[in-house]
């Protein structure tokens, strides 16, 4: 990764312009050409620095909410469980830990009223842990801060 790379990952975190030619903007902000900026961002998500490149929505200024999960998955099986895991729209990120409970996602709600989805914690393996997991992504729900 380069000092190109480095600075196209940095603007772009804040956002991307809404236009016709949103990369060509983007790009131009950049110094840059825009089928250089295409480029780059493929090769990043092709290296792994960059797992996605899309929009980002706010759950909780749209009303909704945010969860952090964390589940023991074996490690057998962990690329497995995380593909059920990202299946569900819901998931915004996934990644693994050195820990315990060594897999962790942020679930999006659309409220914070609506229950979790019914199939939220159904790719979970069979354990006493993980059955106790179950329960707590749908009962320790906590309503949105507005300050």
């Amino acid at each position: 990764m380069d000092e190109i790379d480095k600075r196209i990952i940095n603007g772009l975190q804040g956002g991307f312009p809404l236009s016709e030619r949103p990369y060509r903007d983007a790009a131009r902000v950049l110094g840059i050409a825009e089928g250089d900026l295409i480029r780059r961002l493929s090769n990043l998500i092709d290296q792994g620095v960059l797992s996605r490149f899309g929009p980002m929505y706010d759950a909780e200024r749209m009303g909704g909410a945010f969860c952090l999960c964390a589940m023991a998955a074996p490690a057998e099986r962990f690329e497995e469980i995380a593909a059920r895991v990202n299946a569900h729209c819901e998931v915004g990120h996934n990644y693994e830990r050195a820990h315990a409970l060594n897999m962790w996602f942020v679930l999006a709600v659309t409220t914070t009223s609506e229950p979790m989805p019914s199939t939220c914690g159904s790719c979970l393996p069979s354990t006493a842990e993980n059955e106790s997991m179950r329960l707590s992504l749908k009962s320790r729900r906590k309503p949105v801060q507005k300050f």
